[in-house]
């Protein structure tokens, strides 16, 4: 490997700052670690998440205990079918100046914050969906022709119901592509649920403390993207994305009969940012196979449009990137 990890010091103290975040959240939360992991991952990434899961799991409580314990502003908007774009933005209205004269005053939406809990995003109409598309990839708000910069560091989690399908409206492709992980979240297991039993029908009571600042979540994004990526890897994750295509040469002959379009440049771009913040808060300086493997599902999951046939024949996109991975050689390490 020709790279090496210039900072040791930084990642120690990435990885003792994610771990009392983690503390934090277990004061309020129950489980969930993988489902925090993630999180934390996509933070450290400088990514977006996007949320699913049935109702009740304490989605909401988690982003929020999350923005508390790296002292984060945070916001909630509850997506409904009414919601227009400037309920999110922020619009110019009309204010009387003290002397007396009218002008227009730019009132900030909920969009301006650190944190901000898109709850239920499918319940609201694509153009509404679309007015996060900005703020998402460029951290920035344009509205009546000025654009507004967003305060770093800044992060969507997206919520959405994936039982109740009525009167939604499922996020367009581009959309989808904007979150870095797609993150199911389970139902906990019987000894979690029982403790949830208790902690809240009791008197239990516990506050989130804040354990980090902004500034240090900035410093720690710094720091992952000087994690080195070895070329072996690299070859992985290109195999891996490239194979899954059903227009390209290279793709796996079973592809073309599952997938009806693949993941784009940006699964590789992301894939290989998340793998290098999963190194770092498992102790490693570099990026391995099994960063990759175990991050391609969350990374995949919405990109990859399975067919019609595949649908009918009950295949998940989860099913086909185990298959994927299954059937993509691991390359191994050139050494030097």
């Amino acid at each position: 490997m020709s790279e090496t990890f210039s900072d040791p010091e930084r990642a120690e103290q990435l990885v003792e700052a994610c771990q009392k975040i983690r503390d934090q959240v277990g004061r309020v939360v129950v489980g969930q670690d993988t489902v925090v992991e993630q999180i934390l991952i996509a933070i450290l990434a400088r990514g977006h998440c996007l949320l699913e899961g049935v109702p009740g799991l304490a989605k909401t409580l988690m982003v929020r205990s999350l923005a508390d314990a790296m002292h984060l502003a945070f916001h909630r908007i509850q997506f409904t079918p009414d919601l227009m774009p400037a309920d999110i933005t922020g619009t110019d209205i009309i204010q009387e100046s003290d002397a007396g004269h009218r002008e227009l005053v730019f009132d900030k939406g909920p969009i301006f914050t650190q944190m901000l809990l898109a709850d239920e995003i499918n319940r609201t109409p694509p153009k509404t969906q679309a007015a996060l598309l900005e703020a998402m990839q460029e951290h920035e708000v344009t509205v009546g022709g000025t654009t507004y910069k967003l305060q770093e560091p800044f992060f969507v989690l997206a919520t959405q119901n994936p039982i109740e399908q009525e009167g939604t409206y499922p996020l367009p492709e581009a959309q989808r592509d904007r979150f870095l992980f797609l993150v199911n979240v389970e139902y906990p297991t019987r000894d979690q649920e029982a403790m949830i039993i208790d902690r809240t029908t009791g008197k239990f009571d516990s506050k989130v403390e804040p354990v980090v600042t902004g500034d240090e979540i900035i410093a720690f994004q710094q720091t992952v993207r000087m994690v080195p990526l070895p070329e072996h890897v690299r070859n992985f994750v290109l195999d891996i994305v490239r194979s899954v295509r059903p227009r390209e040469e290279s793709c796996l002959p079973w592809v073309r009969q599952l997938v009806d379009w693949g993941p784009g440049p940006r699964a590789c771009q992301q894939l290989v940012l998340a793998s290098k913040a999963r190194a770092l808060l498992h102790g490693r300086h570099h990026v391995t196979l099994d960063d990759i493997e175990a991050l391609a599902l969350p990374v995949l999951r919405h990109r990859i449009v399975p067919t019609f046939n595949a649908e009918a024949e009950g295949i998940s996109v989860a099913d086909i990137v185990k298959r994927l991975l299954a059937d993509v050689p691991r390359p191994k390490a050139q050494l030097l």
